[in-house]
């Protein structure tokens, strides 16, 4: 299989096309929401169906960090270095810490979430979420029923009674990001395969929604994850793998793996590591350019 899928020359300049994913480890059932913790120097992951969120180091490899997870998808990090995990069992945003764990938020409006996927924290603190049906699914943290009759993309801050509900108006919202502008959040809808932009106001809330970028292609994968590098490019997960873009919206180049690729995020000490998440497997894969990690906003 052909991995690089260049498009445009300045592909190269961020992409090092000599240079093939290396395999970390596979034989998961499904990982997903990638975080790289640079305190600890490691990378946190999920296995949704297998309820486990693990933990990988250069020196121990793959290793279980808690099972159950409840059913765990995507992950961050607070100015802590506290893990905060989207979980679909328990239908919550979730943070451990030394003392355990502790759901932040489960309930909007006296109603259950239907079952956080994916999140990204602010430099203040504010989280932005995702909540489709998707663990609702028997297998991904279901069977159970929504309570819910939209898909919503909420925030949420420490002391909140309940997350405030930004958007409804996603089919099917999934991954979240932020660009080196912190007045504007990016979110995908997976169904109709879009990026969205959201103006972000002085209160931390969001209005102005409007499709940035639509990712179709062969196959069955959808955008599903995405991160920005620190010159503002986005890697962004899609049909057969991962689709490369300038902020202006210019598709630079695709990188091409052979199952479908949920998320992704950047590590390693000099934060050039891309680690995906793919299906059954865990890779990594050395770029030119560098991008950021949550503790980085601190």
């Amino acid at each position: 299989m052909k991995i690089y899928k260049i498009v445009h020359p300045d592909f190269k300049e961020l992409v090092d096309v000599h240079v093939q994913p290396e395999l970390i480890q596979d034989g998961f059932e499904f990982t997903e929401g990638p975080v790289w913790h640079a305190r600890d120097h490691c990378l946190y992951f999920s296995d949704i169906p297998a309820d486990t969120l693990y933990r990988f180091t250069e020196k121990s490899g793959v290793e279980v960090v808690y099972h159950p997870s409840g059913y765990s998808n995507g992950l961050t990090l607070d100015s802590h270095g506290d893990i905060i995990a989207c979980e679909h069992r328990t239908r919550a945003i979730t943070r451990y810490s030394s003392t355990g764990k502790h759901i932040l938020a489960s309930t909007y409006q006296g109603k259950k979430l239907n079952s956080p996927n994916d999140l990204v924290i602010s430099k203040d603190g504010t989280l932005y979420f995702t909540d489709p049906i998707y663990g609702l699914r028997e297998g991904n943290g279901g069977p159970a029923e929504p309570e819910l009759n939209f898909q919503g993309l909420y925030s949420y801050r420490n002391g909140w009674s309940e997350p405030y509900l930004e958007s409804r108006e996603l089919e099917r919202p999934n991954g979240v990001a932020f660009s080196s502008n912190p007045h504007i959040l990016y979110a995908i809808d997976t169904v109709k395969q879009q990026v969205l932009i959201f103006d972000i106001d002085e209160n931390g809330h969001l209005s102005g929604k409007r499709v940035w970028l639509e990712l179709w292609g062969a196959g069955e994968s959808r955008p599903d994850g995405m991160k920005f590098d620190a010159q503002d490019n986005l890697f962004c997960t899609g049909p057969q793998g991962i689709w490369v873009f300038r902020l202006n919206g210019e598709l630079l180049g695709k990188i091409k793996l052979p199952l479908k690729t949920a998320n992704l995020a950047f590590g390693g000490e000099d934060r050039k590591s891309l680690f995906i998440t793919s299906s059954h497997s865990l890779y990594r894969l050395r770029l030119k350019t560098m991008g950021f990690t949550p503790l980085d906003l601190y």
